[in-house]
């Protein structure tokens, strides 16, 4: 679970959605700051440190790829699609952050985030509060902002944050696969996210959604978001009309997703409803839109989790596990909660909280890239990973499923 205290609704909410896969602990049990992602870049890659109040030190992980990493913002209309949680709002809008591999020394500082998405962040997940703004909006990252791309074509990586977190939880993730030599296309969920800013400076947190269970339930949800992936796709991959500039550089016939919570567990319907997407990975999330009986059509999947409490085992995976007919992993990684597969726990420690598991943030930062680049090394690039194959002495913190 994602350790963030709310009402007795968003509890229940929380409950049915983004469940910890292989893990799950109390949300009483760790601090309500574990669902805020954070990012900074020590050394040469921060931006603006000057302005981040110094009481705080987050320091974002170096990307581990030989690339620079470059960034842009997308703001994406979908005409053909009213707005599945505000029909009132018109046409469905998503706000995407594209990472690629870029030209060194190009391109601006790239900011965490916006002011305003920075104070919704800390409002809605620490009320009360007295942090200021600067502590999140102030924090740089590894990215540069309009960076120039490096020529070639790479595969494309679509990244789903968890519910109500905010895109920016998976940033250490998008700036390493974009070093190593992806397209990382990390999407806002509108109504889904918390701090969601639009090119007129409007910021949107969650919607009732985040307060009540939607018609349908979790399911649905996760079936919404599907439906906003493919569409990102559409965009990018638009022959005549490419939404981004840069499109040129994705190889279409490369497409993958990854996600955390239930931007993990929305990579069932992704590949089971889009031929395009290719191969997926869930960190952490509980499946509610489950496995179809038939499987994925052979596409590779991958489960990384934290272990729950007592040897318990979520059924969704033991089910989505019994169902997947292609390429398979299930692996567990021990010391680990929730937040681990992203950048939380990392905010968390920045500003002042313990550590809420045994493992380190920077470790949790640093096996998830691993796994995660070494699997879409294998799966889109046909590249052997033996690190895939069982548990190595490099990593033991890491189980396999068998």
């Amino acid at each position: 679970m994602n350790g963030i205290h709310r009402t007795a609704a968003v509890a229940a909410l929380l409950l049915a959605l983004p469940l910890s896969v292989a893990a799950s602990t109390p949300a009483s049990a760790t601090s309500p700051l574990l669902a805020v992602s954070a990012t900074s870049a020590g050394s040469a890659g921060f931006a603006d440190s000057a302005t981040v109040p110094a009481a705080f030190h987050i320091d974002l992980p170096r990307p581990t790829g030989p690339n620079a990493v470059g960034r842009q913002i997308l703001h994406l209309v979908d005409q053909d699609r009213p707005d599945p949680w505000v029909p009132s709002a018109g046409p469905r809008q998503l706000m995407v952050s594209m990472y690629y591999p870029a030209v060194a020394g190009t391109g601006g500082p790239a900011p965490y985030t916006t002011p305003q998405a920075a104070r919704l962040i800390l409002d809605r997940f620490l009320p009360g509060n007295t942090i200021p703004t600067e502590a999140l909006a102030g924090l740089g990252t590894w990215s540069r902002s309009d960076a120039l791309p490096r020529h070639g074509r790479f595969p494309l990586v679509l990244l789903s944050p968890g519910f109500i977190m905010p895109r920016t939880e998976l940033t250490s993730l998008a700036e390493d696969l974009a070093s190593r030599g992806y397209v990382v296309a990390l999407v806002d969920h509108t109504y889904e996210n918390t701090g969601t800013t639009f090119p007129d400076g409007q910021t949107l947190t969650c919607a009732a959604i985040c307060d009540a269970p939607p018609p349908g339930g979790p399911a649905v949800v996760e079936a919404s978001r599907a439906k906003d992936l493919s569409f990102v796709v559409d965009q990018l991959t638009d022959r005549s009309r490419p939404a981004w500039r840069y499109a040129h550089m994705i190889d279409a016939h490369r497409i993958g997703i990854a996600g955390h919570s239930m931007g993990g567990a929305a990579a069932v319907p992704a590949l089971a409803t889009d031929d395009r997407i290719r191969a997926g990975v869930d960190l952490d999330g509980t499946m509610h839109y489950p496995v179809p009986a038939g499987g994925l059509g052979g596409k590779p999947y991958m489960m990384i989790g934290h272990p729950l409490p007592d040897g318990q085992v979520d059924t969704s995976w033991t089910d989505a596990w019994a169902n997947l007919d292609g390429w398979k992993r299930w692996l567990t990684v021990a010391g680990s909660d929730h937040g681990t597969f992203t950048d939380d726990n990392l905010l968390l420690v920045g500003l002042g909280h313990p550590n809420p598991t045994t493992i380190t943030p920077e470790r949790g930062i640093e096996l998830t890239r691993e796994y995660v680049a070494a699997f879409f090394d294998l799966q889109l690039k046909d590249i052997p990973q033996p690190i895939l194959d069982g548990p190595t002495a490099a990593n033991p913190e890491v189980s396999f499923h068998q």
